[in-house]
């Protein structure tokens, strides 16, 4: 009796088993599923990593947005005192609001205040404008350190103008 090459007996039986040309295809097959849950791991990572950065800087800005109505505020307060004496509209004031008011949802901002008169001298109305202009810059990480600071660096900046009259 001839043996054929596509099938043999087993010594415990006449079980016939054939075998298969395609020996290593699941490897082929895992590697390839791996790799393809890699990329997709690697996108999903990339995604939340940007959606992460967006957030932060929402929340600067708004931080900074804050910051900067803070300092308009303060600087109308100086040129319109509640007691009523004189208000004083220096050219340009700094103001550490993180540090001076010790509130820390402002630690890290700086505000710069500048403040601008026009005054007319029409005999109807003799009237003082004011351009009152609040930049608030807010920043966190290493923004000033050195050449490897933008890697954890996040500075963000808003401005807010205000006009009013005398």
């Amino acid at each position: 009796m001839s043996l054929n090459r596509d099938f043999s007996f087993s010594s415990q039986g006449c079980q016939l088993s054939k075998r298969s040309k395609q020996t290593g295809s699941a490897l082929v097959i895992g590697v390839f599923i791996i790799t393809v849950m890699f990329l997709l791991a690697a996108t999903l990572i990339n995604v939340l990593d940007d959606a992460d950065q967006e957030i932060s800087l929402e929340v600067w800005g708004t931080r900074a947005f804050a910051a900067a109505n803070s300092g308009a505020d303060r600087a109308l307060a100086a040129l319109f005192p509640v007691d009523g004496s004189a208000g004083s509209c220096p050219p340009q004031t700094t103001w550490n609001i993180g540090t001076a008011t010790g509130l820390v949802g402002f630690n890290g901002c700086s505000v710069v205040m500048t403040c601008s008169s026009v005054t007319t001298n029409l005999p109807q109305n003799n009237m003082t404008q004011y351009l009152i202009t609040s930049t608030a810059t807010c920043s966190t990480g290493q923004c000033d350190s050195g050449s490897d600071s933008d890697a954890s660096c996040i500075r963000v900046s808003r401005q807010v103008e205000v006009e009013a009259r005398d």
